[in-house]
């Protein structure tokens, strides 16, 4: 087991880059598998969740080449090229990678087992499984858990669905399933979700029309290849961005190449909301995603009632947000976040525990949090923290260390290398004092 050590820091400083988008770099190696030709992907992220994907398109016939970790070639093998695995395909700790799959591999005319590790074999799948099998497609959970089986040689029929939870990897698994259905498939959401999917399969050549929250896939002949440069990840910059309101030197912290999704950016209104100061700087497109540079300068933040309409749009932040609420001046109320019970681990119970243990007054929700902040400077005590093995809990807790009064051990974090590998020296080479230690 691994831990980090996260010292009191006195500032942060300088100028960063973020490693590439997680979400886009699963989505560039599925999807650059089924067009034609030879697509090139620059700035891709070599986690550990984003090479389950690639070992499993390797698996499922399709040549990749790596000249270094952030540069993969993927030749195509067309729509109706992919070839059983022979073994079950192991997703790690990825959610998105099992979701996702389950609606690629859910037309194939071979069956497929989709495993993970410990914890992603207790997520749930049947929101993936049912519209699915509405498809006409042999989709089987284990009391709607990992692992799952896809049966082969099924005929896929388009379908409207309408899902009960904003979910991009819902929406995704559907409209990747769509592309070999007999007419359009349709996705209505309750609430804007992310549109990566959306994004890439139009820059493949798939013809989707928008309305509102509902999106239609006419199926394809064929994919594209594709030149793509990832930008950097928003979630993982969130901690960065937290980390300069918390504690920037005067000129603030610079992150550069960021990825400005607009179905993914709810955490900045948030903390701008909150007082946050956040510069956009030389805003620009990589391929179809929008990107910049953020200047974050120290701020003094102040308790809100986060609005539902961001809930969606900020779901994957919510434990960093959590941290920067206990260092604001009066109350944050959170609600409409149960999502958060059902990710790695359950992020607000793992939240409750770790700012109990730091001396934070909150109170839990069934879908959210209050949290009465600390504005005084010290808003966090030094304590133990268990992650539950949660890469996101991890890293919120070690951006506490700028506000808190003594270290802070934070237990379990071997799976920060899910998203983010070089966390450590990434935070270190900006001022905060984290060490990795074996424990």
């Amino acid at each position: 087991m691994r831990d980090f050590q996260a010292r009191p820091a006195l500032e942060v400083s300088g100028a960063m880059s973020i490693p590439g988008d997680k979400s886009i770099s699963h989505r560039a190696l599925m999807l650059s598998g089924l067009a034609e030709g030879t697509s090139e992907v620059t700035g891709f992220l070599a986690s550990e969740d984003c090479l389950a994907t690639l070992n499993a398109m390797r698996a499922l016939g399709v040549r990749i080449e790596q000249p270094s970790a952030t540069h993969v070639l993927i030749h195509g093998v067309g729509l109706h090229g992919l070839k059983a695995a022979g073994n079950p395909l192991d997703m790690g700790n990825a959610g998105t990678a099992m979701r996702l799959f389950t609606g690629l591999l859910a037309a194939q005319p071979f069956p497929s087992q989709l495993i993970g590790d410990a914890s992603l074999m207790n997520r749930p799948m049947e929101r993936v499984a049912k519209p699915l099998r509405e498809m006409g497609a042999d989709v089987r959970t284990r009391n709607g858990k990992p692992p799952v089986d896809i049966g082969g040689g099924r005929r896929l029929r388009g379908i409207e669905y309408a899902m009960p939870v904003a979910s991009a990897q819902v929406k995704s698994a559907i409209l990747l399933a769509g592309l070999y259905a007999d007419a359009p498939t349709t996705v209505t959401a309750p609430a804007i979700c992310r549109d990566h999917s959306e994004r890439m399969l139009s820059s493949c050549g798939v013809r989707l029309t928008t309305a509102g929250l509902r999106t239609t896939l006419h199926p394809p002949q064929r994919l594209v290849s594709q030149r793509l440069n990832v930008p950097g990840d928003f979630s993982s910059a969130a901690f960065f961005i937290v980390a300069g309101l918390l504690g920037a030197a005067n000129d603030g912290l610079l992150i550069r190449n960021v990825g400005l999704n607009p179905t993914r950016t709810g955490l900045l209104d948030i903390l701008r909301s909150m007082g946050g100061d956040i510069e956009i700087q030389h805003a620009r497109e990589s391929g179809a995603e929008p990107v910049a540079d953020l200047r974050v300068r120290a701020s003094a933040l102040k308790g809100i009632e986060v609005p539902a309409s961001l809930v969606p749009l900020a779901i994957d932040e919510f434990p960093v947000l959590f941290i920067a609420a206990a260092c604001a001046r009066g109350e944050t109320l959170i609600t409409g976040a149960e999502e958060l019970r059902v990710k790695e681990s359950d992020r607000i119970a793992a939240m409750s525990a770790g700012l109990r243990s730091l001396g934070v007054a909150h109170d839990v929700l069934p879908d959210g949090m209050r949290i009465e902040g600390r504005a005084d400077g010290i808003a966090f005590g030094g304590g133990e923290i268990d992650s539950h093995g949660d890469h996101r809990i991890a890293m919120a807790f070690s951006i506490a260390s700028l506000r808190a009064a003594k270290p802070i051990l934070i237990r379990d974090v071997a799976n920060v290398a899910t998203s983010f590998p070089g966390f450590v020296d990434l935070a270190r080479s900006v001022g905060l004092d984290i060490t990795e230690l074996e424990s």
